[in-house]
């Protein structure tokens, strides 16, 4: 057996022995009890030397701490940021995907590309598809292998290019969505854990999202064309080839033309008013008294609105148009199936919740970060090695838990802080953790979706194994990591912003300019005594 394959079976027998991520979080919640009550009976602390405060492990089993965990148990969830921004853009979302909005601007994206960019048009439509969210994979990876064989090309090289995109190039996008207000709401609680008036927008890797779209698009057009195609050969039509069916691929009907054209009206409508309330005197999106950079922060932040609200108005233009919205009803119908399908997050993320307030609540968090980035600054390592290690921990994670979310609710706790704490941004740190997140996916056969693409793929080759999908997706998996390690390094050395007022590096403030309240109620990390603070200065102690 080769080298390869004992590897990939290694990785099959642990993924598959590890527990659902809700369990996953459940050990998790458990361990981080035992280690409270060690913390707490070794005096473990450290002084944050943001605040100056003097954190302390605090037991979870303390009187205090069990009042919090069960009378406070409903808050603890609700107050869990990114639930309530991915149920108020999933209202909105869940129209513009039931109405038919998302599939036929796939469709006829994918329909209309000309032969000649074929390639690098399945790649931004699959990257601008994660709005869609799981009717990415559904819609444009079978819908790619059925357009390249409508043009006399290989399917399964369409399916690979699709595929890639979609779920490879997961960290790329031409604007903000869903993905973004879920990670980088993860990050905001981890932040404030150090600083507690820090604050996370939607916008933070507007520009990073941007950059792994143009960086990636060729990568995977090269290889689809170069590589991948030739090294599959020649294809032949067979009888049983969906393709003869051609009901994929047939072209818009008037209905799908108008629905599109009065939803593209309702998006330049949106866009307008959004616009116009920017620029109105004291426009409540614009923060005058605010320095330059970060006074359209209001405006960032108002995204998470905007888009919730875009997709609602525009599925609905859709829906009037094409004639799959009948009345009201059906809109209020589709949102109640959009919340729906979103119950196994909810069921996760109430475990989740949990867990990130009681490590805050425990003073772990931030002590290890203290003591870690004390540790760090003595080794003296670069920056983009540091957040190099970040993207590959991310990376391996990737092969055995495919929750990006469930991953970076464990992880930002740590590293989000220890990274301010050495000078790199909470966006910077999180970005580092989402290119890691799309890069190996496409190749393990723990991909909650691999199956399903599997089942693709033989419906023009039966005799396509797994085996086969994994050598074909590999190429693009390495030239990921390749390009994503490259495209970290490059951020940081070059010192480029990340998004609207969000730059790679994070200035420790003063002590004075963070002792105020968090913004929007968010977590704040453990308080003592100001003359505490000042008796313990602002080194660091491990004990």
């Amino acid at each position: 057996m080769a080298i390869g394959t004992r590897i990939l079976n290694g990785v099959e027998r642990i993924g598959n022995k590890l527990p659902d991520p809700v369990f996953l979080f459940l050990w998790l919640i458990l361990g981080l009890i035992a280690l409270s009550l060690v913390g707490a009976g070794l005096g473990w602390s450290a002084v944050n030397p943001v605040t100056g405060d003097t954190l302390e492990a605090q037991s979870l089993l303390s009187p205090e701490n069990l009042e919090r965990l069960f009378i406070g148990m409903p808050s603890t969830l609700a107050d869990f940021p990114p639930l309530g921004i991915v149920i108020t853009i999933i209202y909105g979302a869940s129209v513009a995907e039931r109405t038919g909005l998302f599939g036929t601007a796939i469709r006829g994206a994918l329909l209309n590309a000309p032969k000649s960019i074929l390639t690098p048009v399945v790649v931004i439509t699959g990257m601008v598809s994660h709005h869609a969210s799981d009717a990415s994979y559904v819609v444009v990876i079978p819908l790619a292998a059925v357009i390249f064989a409508a043009a006399g090309r290989h399917p399964l090289a369409g399916l690979a290019a699709g595929f890639a995109a979609v779920s490879g190039g997961y960290a790329g996008n031409l604007f903000p969505g869903a993905s973004d207000a879920l990670i980088l709401g993860i990050t905001e609680p981890a932040a404030r854990l150090i600083d507690p008036s820090y604050s996370v927008n939607i916008a933070g890797n507007w520009f990073f999202i941007v950059g792994v779209v143009v960086v990636f698009t060729p990568i995977i057009w090269f290889l689809t064309d170069r590589i991948i195609e030739p090294r599959l050969g020649a294809w032949t039509p067979s009888k049983t080839a969906p393709v003869s069916d051609a009901e994929e691929r047939k072209g818009l009907t008037r209905e799908e033309k108008r629905g599109l054209a009065w939803a593209g009206l309702a998006i330049l409508g949106m866009i307008a008013l959004w616009t116009l309330v920017t620029f109105l005197p004291g426009s409540p999106f614009v923060d005058p008294e605010a320095e330059p950079a970060q006074r359209f922060n209001p405006l960032y932040k108002s995204l998470v609105a905007f888009f919730a609200t875009t997709f609602f108005v525009a599925g609905g233009a859709y829906g009037a148009g094409s004639g799959t919205v009948k009345s009201h009803r059906d809109m209020v119908r589709m949102m109640v199936e959009g919340i729906a399908q979103l119950a196994p997050y909810i069921v996760l993320a109430f475990f989740a919740a949990h867990f990130v307030a009681m490590f805050n609540w425990s003073g772990l968090g931030p002590i290890l970060a203290v003591n870690a980035a004390a540790g760090l600054k003595a080794i003296d390592l670069p920056a983009p090695i540091l957040l190099i290690a970040v993207l590959l921990v991310s990376c391996f994670f990737d092969l055995f838990i495919g929750s990006a979310s469930a991953k970076w609710s464990a992880l930002a706790p740590i590293v989000v802080p220890m990274f301010m704490l050495l000078g790199i941004s909470p966006e910077m740190t999180t970005a580092a953790y989402r290119m890691g997140d799309s890069v190996t996916n496409i190749a393990t056969p723990l991909m909650s979706y691999f199956p399903l693409i599997l089942t693709f793929a033989q419906r023009w080759d039966p005799k396509f194994g797994l085996g086969s999908l994994m050598s074909t997706m590999l190429p693009y998996a390495g030239s990921f990591l390749i390009a994503g390690l490259l495209m970290i390094a490059a951020w940081v050395t070059f010192d480029l912003p990340l998004g609207p007022g969000v730059g790679v590096h994070y200035d420790v403030p003063p002590p004075a300019a963070a002792l105020q309240p968090p913004a929007d109620g968010g977590i704040s990390g453990p308080v003592a005594p100001p003359e505490a603070a000042a008796v313990a200065g602002p080194g660091v102690a491990s004990r």
